[in-house]
Parts: C-alpha cells; structure tokens; sequence
C-alpha cells in the first residue's frame, strides 16, 4: 500500500446519505475475484444514463473534477454488504481519501485495509467543503489530523493503530510478519 502522510487535492462532493456497496460498485463487478481495475465500474448506476452515455449531472463526470483524490459524501457511507470491492473501486479510481458524515464500520475496516482513510468530520464541516468551489484544493494531515482548505482548518480523530497503519503504508500480512519470531515460538510451544 502506498503510504499516507499529506494528500492534497480538489474534492469531489456526492453528498448522498446512505450511499451503500452495491451503489459504489454494482454486483456484477463482484464476479472479478482478482484485483483488476474496477475503477470504471465506481458508481456505475449514477454515473452513467440507460443509455451507457456519462450523466453530464452526476459530479465524477465533471472535467473540473477529474483526478480529485478526496471523496466528500453524507451520512452512513458505505452501508449494505460488506464486500471489499466497494475499496477497490474507491481505490482503483484514485481517491486516497473520503471524508464523510460517518461511515458504516465495515466499510471503514476495508477501506483502512485497502490504503484509503476514512475521516469523519462533522455535517456542517463536509457540506462546506462540499460547496466548495471545483478547483479549491484540500489538505488532509493524517500525522497532524487535520484537514485545511485556506484558514479553515478542522480536525479529525482516528485510532493511533489505523493512523500508524496507514501512514507506514502496512499490510494486515506485513503487520503480522513484524510478529513472525513470536508466532514461532508459540507455535513451537504448542508441540511440547
């Protein structure tokens, strides 16, 4: 995974609540078992018309928008099942950020395991960012627990595990690898 320290970037707002898994990547894309891209399957039901033409409404169709690393929504994001896909979307379509209202705990999980951190700011907080004009860039501090946009600064908490995590860019398997002389010897313990 690609640490994270300081993502600077313009946002994209999708200021929906509830948004689940099944509307960040649709159940067909759950077919692919290995890791390809699924980056053009990332809101796929909104993002484009009946037509398969980009819906010129929604905000990752925007060209102003194009290549934001930061994901602004509401309410319950990532709700629904628990399918890591949902990650691998985000990911694979280059956000390394989203800030919401709350998230579903899952999805929170699965997000911090894919390299993407999820951060909670207050509703207010997100719809002002939101409102934010399309080329205004945002600051996210993960050692600082900030994110800054002009003088407005707000702050964030996260567990000192999951920032630790991310900002060394670990895997679940290297975290447990740092322990593999310890779980040898266990495992050695248990044979006497």
């Amino acid at each position: 995974m690609q640490p994270i320290k300081i993502i600077t970037s313009h946002i994209v707002p999708v200021m929906t609540d509830n948004i689940d898994t099944d509307q960040l990547v649709s159940r067909d894309s759950l077919k692919k078992v290995n890791k390809v891209s699924l980056a053009a399957m990332l809101f796929y039901g909104q993002r484009y018309l009946a037509s398969g033409a980009k819906n010129p409404t929604f905000p990752l169709n925007d060209p102003r928008r194009a290549g934001a690393q930061i994901l602004v929504t509401g309410r319950n994001f990532g709700c629904g099942s628990s399918w890591e896909h949902a990650a691998w979307a985000l990911r694979d379509y280059g956000f390394r950020a989203v800030i919401a209202k709350n998230f579903n705990d899952i999805f929170y999980m699965n997000a911090i395991k894919n390299g993407i951190l999820p951060l909670e700011l207050t509703a207010a907080q997100c719809d002002e960012l939101a409102a934010l004009p399309a080329d205004t860039e945002v600051t996210i501090d993960l050692p600082q627990q900030t994110v800054q946009v002009g003088t407005r600064q707000f702050t964030f908490t996260i567990d000192p595990l999951w920032k630790d995590k991310l900002q060394r860019g670990t895997s679940d398997i290297a975290m447990t690898a740092k322990h593999a002389e310890q779980i040898a010897q266990f495992e050695h313990n248990l044979g006497e």
